[in-house]
Parts: C-alpha cells; structure tokens; sequence
C-alpha cells in the first residue's frame, strides 16, 4: 500500500499514519524521490481499510499494490537505485563490469588476472572461492585461502571483490572479506540463506534461478531487504529452456522488465547463458543496448587450462576486444564505460 500526502501535510500528519500502521503490525517505508511525503506500507495490509487512512488529515491518495513484491517493486521507489561499492557506483550512468576467472586458482594468478582486467577497463574483479558444481567430483574451490587471494588482489588493484556465497556457514568470513555476495541461481530460492545475507549491508547479487519467472526472481530480493539490505543487484545469467544449443538462453528482454517493475540495477552475465567463448560478445553487446547497468564476464589467460568453465572464458584480450565494442554501444545509450587505468 503506497499513502501519497498533501503538500501541506505535517510531520504530525506523517506520524499519525506511521503509528496506524504499527497498529496493524505494518511497517511504514518513507518513500524517496518525490516533492512530497510518500510512505509505502509493507506487510499484511488488507487489514488495513484504505478508507480510515483517507479520512486522516491531508492524505492525497491511497493505492494498494498488487505485485507481492512491495520494497522491490518500483512503485515504491520511482528513481533508479544506485548502489556504491568500494567508491564504484552500480545503477548510475558508469557501466559496471565484473571480469575474472570463475575459480580462484592462487593468488599469483588471481592478482595478474585482476592487473589485467583493470587495465583492460573492468572497475571489479569477480573469482569463485566457494563453487557450487554439478558434480560432487568437480574442483569445489579454495574456500578461504581462495578469498584470501581476492583480497591480495584487490590490495594490488584496488578493484572491488565479487565472489559467491553458498551457505550460512561462511556468511561472517564472506562479509568480511568480500565487497559483493553473489547469490548464484542454484540458491536464488534458498530463502533461509537470503534471510541471513538481508541482515547484514553487504551488496548482494542476486542472480536469476534456472527456471524463475520475473515476480519469483523479485521475491527473492524481496527477502533480502525485507531484513534490512536494501543494496540488491539483480543478475540475469541466461535460463534453462528447451533449446540444447546454448548452455542457457540469455533473456535479454529481462532487463527493460525488470526496469520497468522494479528500481533495483540489473546486470547481465552473457558467460554462463553461453557456455561458450564465441558468443560471449554477443551477449554482451545486447545486455548493454537492452539497458543493462553492468556486465559479468568470466575471463582466464588460458581458457583450456582453467580450473572451471574455461569453454566460456575470453582471454584478456579477448575482453579487452569486448570493452571497445561496448564503447561504442554504450555511448548510443547514454551511459559511459569505465575508465582504463593501468596496473
């Protein structure tokens, strides 16, 4: 339920509405971007008569929202949420870009790779400590000495720290060490696991379930700031479909949807809908003119060496090929990309 004030409304009138709704047992979000005071209930409002909150002092208008989605959804929150990680902002005009191997593999290797992506034009490094894999025989990763080469090679680059969270149990080492928990699509409904992560302030990437639909997808972030994290970037990684070719099917149609029903940054990973290195681009290039805020691309200097996903890895000149392509996309859709800085 969204309560639309009077511009001559009063902080007591603003109160009184606040205090209604903890009657209730509603909570009351003050609600950003407007001329006048907007607050947003969050909870179960059909108990509430929007006819009783017509009738206080200086009320405007009263809507309820249909979508189940309330803090998420862009009615809430009309302007663009931008989030600031480490000084970079993701959801602004800057184009975000998270490039690294999808495994952490030392730290010698983590930090030239994170030198390169910097140099190449990504403003964060991403590396899997901590890897959810289909087969129990697979490379699980370093878990926290993987994360201990992260930091080493941020403290090289200054670049900010993207990497994956799999369970509650190393949530505190995470948190600690990581700028950005990425949420991959196999926990996207492990709701236990986004109530935790909702505690904390740390930005979270949600990436999109296998099989998610829209609203199912914006509940999952919905449980994540329903704990108090309002910093949540979504991240549209491609979908199981019935097309073998592709790894996964990249909807690129997610991004104006998810612009359109929620102010939250979408960014878009044409690595993993692939699977594999030569569309990459493409995908890349379509994320950014669909109006995507970022990209994450998976990079390694020797694809056929890497210790996971090297089919669908660029090498770093590959990538560097990439950022030139989008330059120029990205100029078309008035955003800009990242700054080329050497080291």
């Amino acid at each position: 339920m969204i309560i639309v004030f009077r511009r001559r409304a009063t902080a007591e009138d603003v109160n009184e509405v606040i205090k209604l709704a903890e009657s209730f047992g509603v909570e009351s979000h003050m609600i950003e971007g407007q001329g006048r005071n907007v607050i947003g209930l969050v909870g179960d409002t059909a108990k509430i008569d929007p006819l009783r909150i017509k009738a206080l002092d200086n009320i405007a208008e009263v809507v309820r929202v249909s979508a189940p989605y309330k803090l998420a959804n862009r009615a809430f929150h009309p302007d663009n949420t931008q989030i600031e990680v480490r000084g970079q902002i993701i959801g602004g005009k800057e184009l975000a870009i998270m490039a690294g191997p999808c495994s952490v593999e030392g730290e010698e290797h983590m930090v030239m790779m994170a030198q390169r992506m910097k140099a190449a034009g990504a403003n964060f490094i991403r590396g899997g400590a901590f890897k959810p894999r289909s087969s129990p025989y697979s490379f699980q990763g370093l878990g926290v000495k993987g994360l201990e080469h992260l930091v080493k090679a941020r403290e090289a680059t200054g670049l900010p720290i993207v990497t994956e969270l799999m369970s509650t149990e190393h949530l505190d080492v995470v948190v600690e060490m990581a700028d950005m928990i990425q949420i991959g699509a196999r926990n996207m409904q492990n709701f236990d696991l986004l109530k935790e992560i909702g505690k904390t302030k740390t930005p979270i990437l949600l990436k999109r379930g296998l099989t998610a639909t829209y609203e199912e997808w914006l509940m999952s972030a919905e449980y994540i700031m329903s704990e108090g994290n309002p910093n949540v970037i979504l991240c549209e990684r491609g979908i199981r479909t019935y097309e073998p070719e592709t790894r996964n099917t990249l909807d690129i149609q997610a991004v104006p949807v998810i612009k359109q029903k929620s102010h939250l940054p979408i960014i878009v990973d044409p690595s993993h809908a692939a699977g594999m290195d030569w569309l990459v681009a493409a995908g890349a290039r379509a994320g950014v003119a669909a109006g995507a805020d970022g990209l994450m691309i998976e990079t390694h200097n020797e694809p056929e060496k890497a210790w996971s996903d090297g089919q669908q890895c660029l090498t770093p000149d590959e990538f560097a090929d990439v950022m030139a392509q989008l330059s120029k996309i990205a100029e078309a859709v008035d955003r800009t990309m990242p700054e080329v800085k050497e080291g």
